[in-house]
């Protein structure tokens, strides 16, 4: 797959998701095998550009290219002049996100909200596209409601608009993340749009990528929380979509190597502290099917020092492994 000039070395992209697609989490997915991953959505209101939560969301050290950079906002004008700054920060594709159920972006008119206004959508895609030189790219849900799903129509306002590939979550903005996605509504899109199109949506397995990419035609799928503590579920999906055989899953030695990791890298990213409090989550989701995986979550809850943390976690393993 192509976006603009980025030859991508498959179809897997990683979801951007806020609070947990960070630098350290990006770079842990692209090593096992994603061939993109979306930065967490950064506001296009200017004077939150040098906040510490923007400036840690931007960090980009490191990381394979190409590098996109996910921008958020309802303002034609705001969101251009956001692409710009991005790109003049080292982005080199930029993401709109049209497709956040979340009430907060949502109650500013923003993220899945824009789906309601399809005139604005289009002024937005317009302005964006012609205020940068790298490709645009446009992540959205099927529609506002389930009666209500536009997502055709606004494939092509993004298609005439200069957007070079389109990823879809198969649920409304109303649905959130209830019930199941569907995939009538992609497989629809891909059939009249010529560029790229990616599912996304409760792609839990490998074998639910192949029945993904089989349902809907799309060039490839975007992954999100199938990936949340086991980062090498990318490599998982690729070698099943290219020999239609499972990888056994990873020896515990192995998960404890890269949880480690994970953690040294929050560590980096957001200093000893927030980064152990940061690490809580990855560190629960990594061990929940493990033996003894509750006890350990539940003790480094109650730890706050980053290197109390991670030796708790390496006993962890040392023993798990023996």
């Amino acid at each position: 797959m192509k976006i603009g000039a980025h030859a991508l070395s498959n179809g897997l992209f990683v979801a951007p998701m806020a609070g947990i697609t960070d630098r350290p989490f990006r770079r842990l997915a692209r090593r096992f095998g994603a061939a993109l991953a979306v930065s967490e959505m950064v506001s296009s209101r200017p004077e939150l550009r040098e906040s510490r939560k923007t400036r840690l969301r931007l960090d980009h050290a490191g990381e394979p290219g190409p590098i996109s950079v996910q921008i958020a906002g309802s303002n034609p004008q705001m969101l251009a002049e956001a692409a710009r700054f991005n790109v003049a920060g080292g982005a080199e594709i930029i993401d709109i996100n049209m497709g956040c159920p979340a009430k907060k972006v949502c109650n500013v008119q923003a993220g899945s909200a824009l789906l309601e206004n399809e005139a604005l959508v289009a002024r937005i895609l317009e302005a964006v596209v012609a205020a940068v030189d790298v490709p645009v790219t446009l992540k959205i849900r099927t529609g506002p409601a389930p009666e209500r799903r536009n997502a055709l129509r606004v494939a092509r306002i993004a298609e005439s608009a200069g957007i070079q590939a389109l990823a879809i979550h198969g649920r409304t903005r109303a649905c959130a993340f209830a019930g199941q996605a569907e995939y009538d509504t992609i497989a629809e899109v891909k059939a009249v749009v010529r560029i790229p199109v990616i599912a996304n949506g409760d792609i839990d397995s490998p074998e639910d990528a192949r029945r993904v990419l089989e349902a809907t035609g799309a060039d490839g799928v975007m992954i999100g929380r199938a990936a949340q503590g086991k980062p090498w579920f990318f490599r998982e999906v690729a070698h099943y979509l290219a020999t239609g055989e499972r990888l056994p899953p990873p020896p515990a030695r192995e998960i404890g190597a890269v949880l480690a990791e994970h953690l040294e890298g929050l560590y980096s990213l957001y200093g000893t502290e927030q980064g152990a409090r940061v690490a809580r989550k990855h560190i629960g989701w990594t061990v929940r099917a493990l033996p003894g995986g509750e006890a350990l979550r539940a003790s480094v809850n109650g730890l706050h020092a980053a290197r109390e943390q991670w030796a708790a976690v390496n006993d962890y393993f040392e023993r798990l492994a023996a």
